[in-house]
Parts: structure tokens; sequence; C-alpha cells
């Protein structure tokens, strides 16, 4: 959140959590969510339901919306610079890495074909949106087969428009097993942190 809400081009932070998470969030967080001016909004079932809930609280004075995971711990000031200045120029734009391992298809535990990984990029976030753009992207959910859908990116491209995006590398990482989090841990330890100048919130000082 504070690498958001340290923006001066930012003007509203939502942040989407399950109903059963409320309390702890609130315990845990809650005095930094306030100092950071977050408001915090229930999820649904499915990532598309969760952001459909929360473009029902965005401000008519937004332009841009990114959408981020959480889960993305290690994004930088710079990929956000990036992802900002592209999606304002294009209408939509994500942060995305090339694909670099060997990639194959699967059946029946046997490989079925290699995969030719040229032009593939695995997508991360944010993904960032013109407002009514992303807006009509989820307006147009209901002819989708939502079976199929896993990022933001994917709507857009239901309606015909481009997305571009900002090339990453893979410290951008995602946690999503346990052995992910001393990955992440390793790639945030090894970037050089100078000290803040000038006011910081709560989470920032305490890392001083």
């Amino acid at each position: 959140v504070e690498l958001f809400a340290n923006r001066d081009d930012v003007k509203q932070i939502l942040l989407a959590i399950a109903p059963e998470d409320e309390e702890l969030v609130n315990i845990k967080w809650g005095p930094n969510l306030k100092f950071y001016n977050t408001k915090i909004c229930f999820g649904g079932a499915e990532r598309f339901d969760t952001v459909k809930k929360a473009l029902e609280l965005v401000n008519n004075d937004i332009d841009l919306i990114a959408v981020h995971d959480a889960v993305r711990c290690c994004l930088t000031k710079q990929w956000i610079d990036a992802s900002f200045a592209a999606a304002a120029k294009t209408g939509a734009a994500i942060l995305a890495c090339p694909v670099a391992a060997t990639i194959k298809q699967v059946k029946d535990n046997t490989i079925i074909k290699t995969v030719d990984r040229a032009g593939l990029y695995e997508a991360q976030t944010p993904q960032v949106f013109k407002a009514e753009l992303l807006k009509k992207a989820y307006s147009n959910l209901a002819n989708l087969d939502k079976s199929k859908i896993s990022d933001d990116a994917q709507l857009i491209e239901a309606l015909g428009e481009k997305v571009s995006i900002v090339q990453t590398d893979p410290s951008n990482i995602k946690i999503t097993r346990q052995s992910d989090i001393a990955i992440a841990e390793a790639i945030l330890k090894s970037r050089p942190k100078p000290r803040p100048k000038g006011p910081t919130g709560p989470y920032i000082e305490a890392q001083w």
C-alpha cells in the first residue's frame, strides 16, 4: 500500500479483502491503513468479482485505475512510474516479464509438445487502465466465459482494445507458495534502501 500511498498522483486507495479477514486486518494494520487513507472493501469469490465490487467505490474524479496483487510485494517505484505513464498514453498497460523457462504442454503426465516461448510474457501487476475503459470492460463481463478469465487485461482484450506492456523481470514475484516468501525476502534485502528524506509513515519508519 505504501508504494502507492506515497505518490502525489494517487488520489484513492481501496484494499479488497475477504470479509472474514476484516478483524485481523484491522488489528494488525488498521492504524497504518488509516494513516494512508486506505479504504477497506470486501472482495468476491473470484478476482473479477473483487475488482467489480471495488470499481463501484471508485471516485468519479479518477482518471486511471491500477489493479495490483498485494502478494507482489517486490514491486518498485520505477515500475509503477512506467506503468502509469504507459497507461496514460495508450489507455491500458500492464507489467510483464519475458518467459525464460522451457514450457511443456502436458496431458496425463506425458509431454505433448514443447511450447515456443518466443513472444511469451508472464503477466504481472499493477495493471493500469483508463477508468472509463476498465468500467466498460467490466460491463461486458456477462458476455464472456468467466472460467477462462485470469486477469483484467483479458477483459480489455475482449473489447478489441490493445494493451501495452512494461517489461519487468522475475523479481516482481507473486507469492503463491510458502517457498516464495523466502525468495521475496531475499529480493527485498538485496536492494539498496536509502533512508527516505522528510516525513515518513509508520510502516517505513519501522524499517529504521
